[in-house]
């Protein structure tokens, strides 16, 4: 089954509110398996939005519109819809009931115009407002149908909850059942993970893998259709068994929701993991972003930021002649920040970060160039080259994910 959502008001395409209702309407129609190919957004003109319905009407099953129920004259859309179907429209008498009763009871007097919220299209299923005063409108067409949605997110949610979801699953026999899993990657790019999987994408049918690019990382929805969810989530399992085969290196989590530093996080707490860290080029980003986590107190005592020369001899205690002769953006210099942070912290993970964020060269090393150094329980002391493209925030930013990645990977080695 197919279905087109129309939001309706020029307001949202002036940019002055967010049409978060046509994402909501998205989303509760694919957990109940109709499919969603467009979605418009017109503005309150009634040229316009009869030819927007009539271009969707010819291309889906149902469309569904959302916002223009109201009382003033830029509300137009049942007497569109009722105009492109030569239909009446006609008053529900309890929704009247419910207008007249609140002006009554708020003590004000009702304008002629506040009867149009409770008209609807002759022939159609009223649906009723339960935190609103617009009636809805569910019309069975003979060859699309339409459903009429107030514009007020809370009301429409309100009505697609109580009244719209049971009377499209009766409606259209929607026993489907659909779910997606959200897989998170760090350190592959969304067109590299595209070419990995290519042969899965172009076979793809259910379940269905749908790659998105987030910032400094990529995201994998997996999603299966069928009719009972002990049976999604198998088909979900599968296919997730075979992305991982081929690009689990990258992989960290699960969720839309989700962060790199959560899971790290958590996966400390799980196996009773302390950290802590010292930071030049980051000064303090990597234990900014860790801090952010709720409940990292349990395993991040504290750290340290050396960002001169001198605070890393001082504070670290590495000798001055060992940053002369290695320079500060080194393989040494990361191993002896997190051996010396370890030690000083007692902690059994120590991280470090060093190297050039830019603009300028530093020590003839180019922008980009970083070193982190990983003490890892008792395991010796390891580093690691890195060089990073992008401006001095994005250089920063990377060095401490990469960072998180490589914790992630050690204790799940």
């Amino acid at each position: 089954m197919h279905a087109e959502i129309i939001a309706v008001g020029t307001e949202i395409l002036l940019g002055q509110i967010v049409n978060t209702n046509s994402a909501f309407l998205a989303d509760k129609l694919a957990d109940l398996g109709v499919n969603v190919f467009y979605q418009t957004v017109v503005g309150d003109n009634e040229a316009r939005m009869l030819e927007t319905i009539e271009i969707a009407s010819k291309r889906n099953d149902l469309v569904i519109l959302s916002g223009g129920l109201g009382p003033t004259e830029d509300d137009l859309t049942k007497q569109m819809v009722a105009k492109f179907l030569n239909e009446k429209l006609v008053e529900n008498k309890d929704a009247m009931l419910k207008i007249e009763n609140h002006f009554a009871q708020t003590g004000r007097k009702m304008t002629e115009n506040n009867r149009l919220q409770a008209l609807y299209i002759e022939g159609s299923v009223p649906i009723k407002n339960h935190a609103g005063m617009a009636v809805g409108d569910f019309y069975k067409g003979a060859a699309c149908d339409f459903l009429l949605l107030p514009g007020p997110p809370n009301e429409l949610k309100t009505m697609f909850n109580k009244e719209v979801e049971e009377l499209l699953k009766q409606t259209y026999n929607l026993n489907s059942h659909l779910e997606s899993k959200v897989l998170r990657f760090f350190g592959i790019g969304e067109s590299k993970l595209v070419t990995e999987l290519e042969d899965i994408i172009e076979a793809q049918t259910n379940p269905t893998i749908a790659p998105y690019a987030k910032t400094n990382e990529v995201t994998l929805r997996i999603t299966a259709s069928a009719t009972e969810g002990k049976s999604a989530e198998k088909l979900i399992g599968e296919m997730e068994t075979s992305v991982l085969n081929r690009v689990g290196n990258y992989f960290y989590g699960y969720g839309d929701d989700n962060s790199l530093q959560n899971v790290v996080v958590t996966e400390l707490i799980k196996n009773d993991l302390s950290i802590s860290a010292a930071e030049s080029l980051t000064a303090g980003l990597f234990q900014s972003t860790l801090a952010e986590v709720a409940g990292v107190s349990k395993v991040y005592p504290g750290g340290f930021v050396t960002y001169a020369n001198a605070v890393k001899s001082d504070v670290l205690g590495i000798p001055t002649e060992t940053i002369k002769k290695y320079g500060v953006v080194s393989e040494s210099i990361a191993k002896q920040m997190a051996v010396q942070t370890q030690d000083k912290m007692k902690t059994d993970v120590a991280i470090s970060f060093t190297g050039v964020a830019g603009p300028d060269e530093l020590e003839g090393q180019k922008a980009g160039t970083v070193w982190i150094g990983l003490a890892f329980k008792d395991n010796p002391v390891v580093a690691k080259q890195f060089h990073f493209a992008g401006n001095r925030e994005t250089i920063r930013q990377r060095s401490v994910l990469s960072g998180l990645k490589w914790i992630f990977d050690e204790i799940n080695e």
